[in-house]
């Protein structure tokens, strides 16, 4: 079975269109940031991250 990820779109401190990934793997969470490691997020990018990381929390401590 394929591990659980999530990706969003965001934005570098130039504005440039970056995108922000969450993984799981072996029970821990992972995020990746874009390449230059830093992401710039509106509200929602950042409630659908909270939301992401809760997530990828509970599949984590799976069995």
């Amino acid at each position: 079975m394929a591990e659980p990820r999530w990706d969003f779109g965001c934005h570098d401190l130039f504005g440039r269109d970056r995108a922000l990934t969450v993984l799981v793997d072996h029970g821990r969470v992972l995020l990746v940031p874009p390449a230059g490691a830093s992401a710039v997020l509106s509200a929602q990018q950042t409630r659908s991250l909270r939301q992401a990381l809760d997530q990828a929390e509970d599949r984590a401590s799976e069995p």
